[in-house]
């Protein structure tokens, strides 16, 4: 009987070498050659703060820490305290950490299950029940015994249970990746709207100047007979009007800081010391522009879409493991005594045996959740080809943004070098009463919004260049700065 039951644990060993369900093949990158349908040439350049050309180098490797590239040091100071204190980085630490410890006690359903028994009772029994009702007798029995139950992976269940947990904490590392990348790039866009509103209040704060400068002069000139009070008026009522613009850019400037202040994980009333503007950032010119076939491998959500399509494709096997029989290996090693001191020396019991479970009516059960595996397989897939899309978007998103941003500064800043010659004219001719008031207040509303235009574009240079680094996966595999869960040194390329 021993010698059956062996062989059939070997048999079932031998067949456990097969895993029933698809093995889950990474899928192959897009054939595209491009983000859009022309090559993104150089950017034009523009005589002023921020007007760079910006070329985009094909194949050139992200830094890990790509935010160096503006040369800012309080921008470096705050991500690096960002990435250490920020909550949101704990979390999904943690996150992966709990995910590692789930794939740990997975693997442990492959080594036999061992667990120890010991009991004692007090019994009394009547000799009646067998034939002796003269016989009464009370005792205590002790028993020991060691049991140890081995399920046999026949048809890789398990395993298949094993490759879906081990997805499982794939996507939660690269959840951690994508938290590292969020931080980093909102710090940085935190840092860059910081720096226009700062150039806008202080644009804003020069036109208020400049317009109390021009209302004193026509309230004088009003005092002298040489003025209407009207044109007094309308000054005062567009002095008023910029003036009622500025406690919102100041507000919008508070909100800032208090956003770069929880970024960096400290509560409002603990404000960084940093502070941002524009002439202390540098542009970056030498863009990286990845290949496509490297985006998908380079992007934590493309990444982490993938870990959750092969989770799903490992449940399927799962499913289609439960519909087929199962194999287990029980034994047994023990002893039952009156008395508990010759519990280890009596002579022991024991018992081997070899035991088959297989599913023979579960009203469709087995093949309904087998086919729902398969279902979220389908939806895995489609959601992974939607991440996809969306990320090759991104990039071209801001490919489009960063040529639109150059020329839209250009033009700003012609507009503003117009305007500003405009008004300079303007005013000479309002002194010598070649024009009327209202001509003045024209060209000073018209060069009032071109100056903030232009400080708007300069920013928007900036910020959709750390758009860039982040749509093309931010160089996580590159980066020194932290230690991101079992990163890889580099991104896995797909399949061509």
């Amino acid at each position: 009987m021993i010698k059956r039951s062996l062989l059939l644990a070997g048999t079932a060993l031998l067949l456990a070498s097969c895993a029933v369900g698809p093995d889950f093949e990474k899928p192959t990158a897009p054939p595209e050659a491009g983000y859009t349908p022309e090559k993104p040439g150089a950017t034009n350049a523009t005589n002023a703060p921020g007007g760079a050309a910006q070329r985009f180098v094909e194949g050139k490797d992200i830094p890990g820490q790509w935010w160096m590239l503006f040369h800012s040091e309080p921008l470096d100071q705050l991500i690096e305290e960002a990435l250490t204190a920020n909550p949101t980085l704990d979390a999904a630490q943690a996150t992966l950490r709990q995910a590692q410890e789930m794939v740990a006690a997975q693997r442990g359903t492959f080594y036999p299950q061992v667990n120890g028994n010991l009991s004692t009772t007090r019994e009394k029994i009547s000799g009646a029940a067998f034939g002796n009702p003269n016989l009464n007798s009370i005792f205590t029995l002790t028993t020991g015994q060691v049991t140890v139950a081995y399920d046999l992976d026949v048809f890789g269940g398990e395993r298949r249970q094993l490759e879906s947990t081990e997805a499982q904490a794939e996507y939660q590392r690269y959840q951690l990746e994508a938290a590292y990348l969020t931080i980093s790039s909102n710090v940085v866009a935190a840092a860059i709207q910081e720096a226009s509103l700062r150039a806008q209040i202080a644009a804003t704060q020069e036109i208020i100047a400049d317009q109390q400068q021009q209302l004193d002069v026509l309230q004088k000139q009003f005092e002298l007979g040489a003025a209407a009070r009207s044109a007094v008026l309308a000054q005062q009522a567009t002095l008023n009007a910029t003036q009622a613009t500025l406690p919102g850019l100041q507000k919008q400037l508070a909100q800032q800081r208090n956003q770069l202040t929880a970024l960096a994980g400290r509560f409002p009333s603990q404000e960084v010391s940093q502070t941002f503007d524009l002439a202390s950032l540098q542009l970056p010119e030498d863009l990286p522009l990845s290949l496509p076939s490297s985006l998908v491998a380079q992007r934590p959500d493309i990444q982490a879409a993938q870990a959750q399509l092969h989770e799903a494709s490992a449940q399927i096997g799962v499913a289609t493991a439960n519909m087929l029989p199962q194999f287990t290996i029980n034994a047994n090693l023990g002893n039952t005594v009156l008395d508990v001191a010759s519990l280890f020396t009596a002579s022991g019991v024991w018992g081997l045996g070899v035991g088959l479970t297989t599913p023979i009516f579960r009203g469709g059960q087995l093949l309904h959740e087998k086919r729902a595996a398969e279902a979220a397989f389908d939806a895995s897939a489609a959601q992974y080809r939607s991440t996809v899309i969306t990320a090759f978007q991104n990039v071209a998103d801001t490919l489009r943004a960063l040529q639109a941003d150059a020329d839209a500064l250009k033009a700003e800043v012609a507009a503003e070098t117009t305007a500003a010659d405009n008004l300079r004219i303007t005013r000479d001719q309002y002194r010598l009463g070649a024009i009327n008031y209202t001509t003045l207040l024209n060209a000073e509303t018209t060069y009032q919004q071109a100056h903030v235009n232009r400080v708007t574009a300069q920013a928007a240079r900036y910020a959709d260049t750390a758009a860039l680094f982040q749509a093309l996966g931010g160089g996580w595999w590159n980066r020194s700065d932290v230690a991101a869960g079992n990163a890889d040194p580099k991104p896995q390329q797909s399949k061509e």
